[in-house]
């Protein structure tokens, strides 16, 4: 949104003082309150609890008429007008949305709006209510009651009614402290849009940091006083943002962790090499067994009377292991199970090819 600065001032305050009696003595509501609005502005006032945002927004109004000071809305004192004036005056120029609502209960959605067309005597009052509603969301809701209206719903027909007879000012009264986030949203949306469409000046009490900046000015108040005036983002901070372009992203897989190589499994057909049992020693002064010849039908000849050579001492055992088959020495299968020294070798078969397997 862009603000004028050389624009005509649309409504001016000038050291508006509000004072009110009580039982504990006066109490000063606003003190000395100085400020300029101009057309086609929008205007946040933000600031504590009782610090007079709403007395404030009731002044500028005409529905409170200020202790001391002037207040000019379209170069006319609205300040020293009569009730019954400044409501006439009000008619076709000021267009309020309380936090409460305030609907007639008895009246339909469209007869609410269509209210302030008809005291401001404008042609066919009920077709323009019903244009206001379709630009609120509500072209669906024109026959219903209040009390048959959401909260959201209620706040679009209080939207619609001050918008109607298109007013120079509109002032808001804390439009969202009744609705949820959602809601609240889009009933701000709204009016933002419509304000900006028309053109008129906007001037919002709220305790919404956020919402108070997407005016063109804040206005702080503390202790019935203007503690600062800022100039806000508007409504240039609050425009959705492009669409990022799509960005390709090329990740690259990750390396396969290693896999610990696999233990070899011998194949299934394997045989068990048992290391050979060291053989007894013979007894002092005998010959070791022979390995026996094959047979011919004869007695075996009588072992020699010489003193045999001594034996080579035996390799130390090797530890029990697992081979293939056809890797098993033949060496190896002849010294498997040999048969005992002491006693005598039976006689062997002449050897056949099943030779090689294992006993």
């Amino acid at each position: 949104m862009v603000r004028l600065i050389d624009a005509e001032p649309v409504l001016k305050l000038e050291a508006v003082r509000l004072t009110l009696g009580s039982l504990a003595g006066p109490v000063n509501i606003l003190n000395g309150i100085e400020l300029v609005v101009r057309q086609g502005e929008a205007i946040g006032l933000v600031g504590p609890s009782g610090s007079g945002k709403s007395t404030m927004l009731m002044v500028m109004t005409g529905l409170e008429r200020p202790t001391s000071g002037r207040v000019l809305v379209k170069s006319r004192e609205i300040s020293a007008m009569s009730e019954d004036e400044s409501a006439r005056f009000r008619r076709g120029n000021v267009g309020i949305v309380f936090q409460s609502f305030h609907l007639i209960p008895t009246m339909t959605a469209l007869e609410n709006v269509a209210v302030p067309l008809e005291l401001a005597l404008v042609p066919d009052a009920f077709e323009k209510a019903r244009q206001e509603l379709v630009n609120v969301g509500l072209g669906h809701r024109l026959e219903h009651y209040p009390s048959q209206l959401s909260g959201g719903e209620q706040q679009r027909v209080a939207l619609a009614r001050a918008l109607a007879p298109r007013p120079s000012l509109v002032f808001a009264d804390e439009p969202t402290g009744n609705l949820d986030g959602r809601t609240g949203a889009e009933i701000v949306e709204m009016m933002f849009r419509l304000q900006r469409e028309r053109g008129s000046t906007l001037v919002l009490v709220t305790h919404d940091e956020a919402l108070a900046r997407r005016c063109d000015r804040i206005v702080r108040l503390r202790d019935g006083r203007i503690e600062a005036i800022e100039d806000a983002p508007g409504e240039a901070s609050v425009e959705p943002a492009p669409a990022p372009a799509p960005v390709s992203i090329s990740v690259s897989p990750e390396p396969p962790a290693p896999v610990a190589p696999a233990a070899i499994v011998a194949p299934a057909a394997v045989v068990a090499e048992r290391p050979a049992p060291a053989a007894d020693p013979a007894p002092a002064g005998q010959p070791h067994a022979a390995t026996p010849e094959p047979s011919t039908g004869e007695p075996p000849a009588p072992a020699p009377s010489a003193e045999p050579e001594p034996a080579p001492p035996e390799p130390p055992a090797e530890p029990f292991r697992l081979v293939e088959e056809d890797t098993v020495p033949t060496d190896a299968l002849a010294a498997i199970d040999p048969a005992p020294a002491s006693e005598p070798a039976p006689t062997p078969e002449p050897p056949s090819p099943a030779a090689a397997r294992v006993e």
